[in-house]
């Protein structure tokens, strides 16, 4: 979601100006999912031993960086494609969008089965897989269709939508936003538009705050049952389609710093601890993330579009720009390994693993580099020219 996922527009021929910031606050977002997964590595290892409670007790909101992405998704596809309708059809978009985000969703797959054979092919409980089911799996991920939770081809056996690369799931629901986008709601109206995005936040906070997944946060979609799948769809639908009425009505102003202060609040807005329930008929902390989602994220993309960029802020704009997306889908594997490791060696916290977090992050982000360099931006470049 990707979705993280990437919200650029998706081609090397486009040259409409776009909005700098937005790419590297997306590269911001990626480096805090990162964080915060190591984090969150912590509380599932000791949840899986037994011996920790399951709490993640830093970055505890990172997960809603996904839904950051796809306010910036809605944003700039909106802005990118709106007026273009006209001179394009809807194979030519799809295409421009498989171009931009399958390539990487295939390595990230990839690496994905290379991970899970570095820890013997084995599940979580110890259990071997296998190598013909690790094929389906790989081949299913790369047709982006969803592993049913208990089927042999599930292979972690915890549930997961793509369980060689977690992530995965938030680019299933990115491009079912996609599909959405082109078939319908780019012919809405901006006051449509705007009834679209009422109609789905008030589904939004019913479902969250409610707390209908029993999640006690806003953390659906990973998984391909009822709730999950349902819950998923309103998690894309609603920031998606915020970030493109954002889009339609923008004026832009000039604020200066505005790099520096969206990440800031990006950091501290993740950082807020866990809120524990006061009653069993609405989540608090859930409550928290729909706020942020609906209130605090919209900002924070009004104002690093009306952020420019010059000199060593534009710089490191390029690079978490151009590493965001890679970063997101490929640095997941690790976590699996780094996970197994942990649960190995029964240690849960940063002191205790300092050295191997650091090098998770270290490795995580040399791995994109790499991925986008020698594989992602060429790959691209070649399927432009073959498929113009």
């Amino acid at each position: 979601m990707l979705p993280v996922s990437s919200t650029s527009s998706g081609s090397f021929a486009d040259t409409k100006p776009h909005y700098e910031l937005l790419d590297g606050l997306r590269g911001v977002a990626a480096l805090l999912v990162l964080v915060y997964h190591i984090f969150e590595g912590f509380a599932f290892a000791g949840s899986v031993n037994g011996d920790g409670n399951g709490l993640i007790t830093t970055l505890n909101h990172g997960h809603i960086a996904v839904d950051f992405f796809f306010i910036l998704s809605g944003f700039v596809i909106s802005y990118a494609y709106d007026d273009r309708w006209g001179k394009m059809s809807l194979g030519a978009f799809f295409k421009r969008r498989l171009i931009r985000l399958h390539p990487m969703l295939v390595m990230g797959a990839i690496i994905g089965v290379a991970a899970f054979a570095f820890v013997g092919f084995e599940k979580w409980d110890g259990n071997a897989v296998p190598v013909s089911w690790v094929m389906l799996a790989l081949l299913l991920t790369m047709l982006m269709v969803p592993a049913v939770p208990g089927a042999p081809y599930e292979v972690r056996g915890n549930g997961e939508m793509f369980p060689l690369n977690g992530p995965s799931w938030s680019l299933f629901f990115e491009y079912i936003g996609n599909i959405l986008y082109a078939l319908f709601i780019r012919k809405f109206s901006t006051k449509m538009l705007a009834v679209l995005v009422a109609v789905s936040g008030i589904v939004h906070a019913w479902f969250f705050v409610g707390d209908v997944s029993g999640y006690d946060c806003v953390g659906v979609g990973w998984t391909i049952d009822k709730v999950n799948f349902w819950g998923g769809l309103v998690r894309m639908l609603f920031p998606f389609a915020t970030g493109m009425l954002l889009a339609r009505t923008f004026k832009p102003r000039e604020i200066k710093g505005a790099f520096w202060i969206c990440s800031a609040l990006l950091i501290a807005f993740f950082a807020v601890p866990y809120i524990a329930p006061v009653s069993e008929k609405y989540s608090l902390n859930s409550l928290y993330e729909v706020a942020c989602i609906a209130f605090v994220f919209p900002g924070i993309v009004w104002l690093g579009a009306c952020g420019k960029c010059s000199g060593i802020t534009a710089r490191v704009n390029k690079f978490l720009g151009d590493l965001s997306y890679p970063l997101y889908i490929v640095h997941y594997p690790i976590m699996y390994i780094f996970y197994a490791w942990l649960i190995e060696k029964r240690v849960y916290t940063w002191g205790e693993t300092w050295f191997a977090s650091a090098a998770v992050l270290v490795v995580s982000v040399a791995l994109a580099w790499i991925c986008l360099k020698f594989y992602d931006v060429p790959v691209r470049r070649w399927l432009v020219g073959k498929l113009k």
